[in-house]
């Protein structure tokens, strides 16, 4: 599936009820005193972390988003009813930026849920008001607006995978033959415009559109995705088994990783030669031996070679779990 990773929307808090004035009028008794309730609370608006990483696509065309309001109050003393608070639900990953104070909340944990903005008070009823001088009060306040502001959320994925490398590189076609996704391939480079998401035995891959040289300073695709890689458990590199420069494939994007984000040299990385169909044996065993120089984890996978694709998909798993 294609990753909705970043949008921006409105939310608004729930505006607190108005206090009103009102007088009790008792059985034989016609003005009993001030009666007016106070308003209720406008509802709260939170933020909810949940597994599911393509939620944010169920946003997209729904830009506005508001809390309940509180009741006005009532007669005879009655409060308000208290807005209902509302719960956006978004993938743990998500940063949830204050476009305008640039406070920002991070989901980090399923389950997790974080205040964003607060409903408005309640208003007053006239009974407030009520003392010993002032026996019919007509006092009243109003209800206070609740919070409101533009927010942005970008998606920094939990994927257990993170399939890098250069453009057609055969990321998407791999994603597509160990797991059930069904993106989106072509003999040209950045066919990936968005990232891919696919499930390999509960193991989420997560293709990356294809970087360059530059990428950490914004070249091709830059920023946009490398801070997908970031919080991935492992980072298999891709490089075609027909590339000239092996060697020099890996060292150049992982040193846009690296100056992307330094940390990331302490995550565990793999290398997979891809498009083994296109060399002789002997020239991928040569190939396989010079890669292993700088990292010891390299696979070869064909995905027109069921058996290597299913031996990649068992080893994988296995590396995860």
């Amino acid at each position: 599936m294609a990753l909705v990773d970043e949008l921006q929307v409105y939310i608004k808090a729930g505006k607190g009820g108005d206090g009103v004035v009102r007088f009790r009028h008792d059985k034989n008794k016609e003005f009993s005193g001030p009666s007016g309730g106070n308003g209720g609370r406008g509802g709260d608006v939170l933020i909810h972390a949940v597994s599911d990483i393509g939620l944010l696509s169920n946003y997209k065309n729904k830009k506005k988003f508001n809390a309940q309001d509180g009741q006005a109050g009532m007669k005879d003393s009655c409060h308000g009813k208290d807005g209902e608070d509302l719960v956006i639900d978004l993938p743990v990953g998500s940063i949830v930026t204050n476009i305008l104070t640039y406070e920002k909340f991070s989901l980090d944990v399923v389950g997790e849920k974080k205040l964003i903005l607060k409903g408005g008070r309640g208003g007053l009823g006239n009974e407030h008001f009520k003392g010993s001088t002032n026996q019919t009060p007509e006092e009243f306040t109003l209800g206070t607006v609740g919070e409101e502001a533009d927010f942005r959320i970008e998606l920094e994925m939990f994927a257990d995978v993170g399939l890098v490398g250069f453009p057609n590189a055969g990321k998407s076609s791999l994603l597509n033959a160990v797991s059930n996704a069904h993106a989106k391939v072509g003999n040209y480079q950045f066919t990936t415009l968005e990232p891919n998401l696919g499930s390999c035995f509960g193991v989420i891959i997560a293709d990356i559109p294809g970087l360059i040289e530059g990428a950490n300073e914004g070249k091709g695709l830059g920023h946009k995705f490398l801070k997908h890689i970031k919080r991935t458990k492992l980072l298999a590199h891709l490089i075609p088994a027909d590339s000239e420069d092996i060697k020099g494939s890996y060292k150049t994007i992982r040193d846009e990783v690296l100056q992307y984000d330094p940390t990331m040299a302490d995550k565990k990385e793999i290398v997979v030669l891809t498009k083994t169909d296109m060399v002789t044996p002997e020239e991928l065993e040569k190939k396989i031996k010079e890669i292993k120089k700088i990292n010891k984890d390299v696979f070869s996978i064909s995905v027109l070679d069921d058996d290597s694709i299913k031996k990649f998909r068992d080893d994988l798993v296995k590396l995860i779990k």
